[in-house]
């Protein structure tokens, strides 16, 4: 690690305040080009604590910039992992308060449940779907804190991978007999059709996504529990919503899920 634990500190209160507040800021690597990756996760794992601190309560997990149509938009070639609490959850059909986010963005998702215990290292596929309770369709809202959405791959993962809000629903499905990698999707907004994809967009199978979340955390002493809701990452490039949008997310044989801002 490259930062001390007061910068660290300091760096972390600065980006949540950017949360709590509404306000956008300038990359964090502008005025700390020396931080390291261990100083981005040590971030992160810094406003997970002050949330915990104020009793909020870590409900799921999630992969982010898993797609090679995300890592493209956003300029980055390596997927990114964070946290989320309960209060970015959304009632299925439910409503999400676009003044308490700075520039909203939708992607649509491929949800796992798990039924047990993942850990790395060696985490591969076939293990992420013995594991698996059920897979659902599910919609993250992402919201960085930077200014204009333009980061670098530390400065979003010290941020929490721009996790703000999600909501999952529809029709769980067992992965027994179901390829994954060939589910289609399909986003609307207000209607219309806005984003098309298949599970294979996320690293050729959305279950490799989830083996290397167990492999990370792994790396860090950690594990993914049983009975963990985990966010695969998204299938297609983001698409910008606000106050007024409806937003639905379609899956094959997983029915859909949807959210209204307001």
């Amino acid at each position: 690690m490259k930062l001390d634990t007061t910068t660290i500190a300091a760096l972390a209160e600065r980006l949540e305040n950017c949360q709590l507040q509404q306000q956008d800021t300038t990359k964090i690597t502008d005025d700390h080009p020396e931080m390291d990756w261990d100083d981005a996760y040590a971030i992160q794992d810094e406003i997970r604590r002050r949330k915990v601190a104020r009793g909020a309560r870590v409900i799921g997990l999630k992969a982010g910039l898993t797609s090679h149509a995300k890592m493209k938009q956003m300029g980055v070639t390596t997927p990114v992992f964070g946290f989320m609490t309960d209060d970015y959850a959304v009632p299925d059909g439910g409503e999400c308060k676009a003044s308490e986010l700075i520039h909203p963005k939708v992607e649509p998702e491929i949800a796992f449940v798990t039924k047990a215990e993942l850990r790395g290292p060696g985490c591969h596929i076939g293990a992420v779907l013995a594991a698996t309770d059920f897979v659902m369709p599910g919609i993250e809202v992402i919201d960085s804190r930077y200014r204009d959405f333009k980061f670098d791959l530390k400065s979003v993962v010290a941020d929490n991978t721009s996790a703000a809000r999600f909501v999952v629903g529809g029709q769980p499905m067992s992965v027994a007999g179901v390829d994954l990698r060939t589910v289609g999707i399909v986003l609307e907004k207000n209607g219309q059709a806005v984003a098309f994809g298949a599970g294979a967009a996320v690293l050729g199978h959305p279950a490799a996504a989830i083996a290397m979340l167990a492999n990370h955390l792994g790396a860090r002493g950690e594990c993914i529990p049983a009975g963990s809701l985990i966010l695969s990452g998204g299938i297609t490039e983001a698409v910008s919503v606000q106050a007024g949008d409806v937003v639905t997310l379609r899956v094959q044989g997983m029915g859909s899920t949807s959210l209204r801002f307001v």
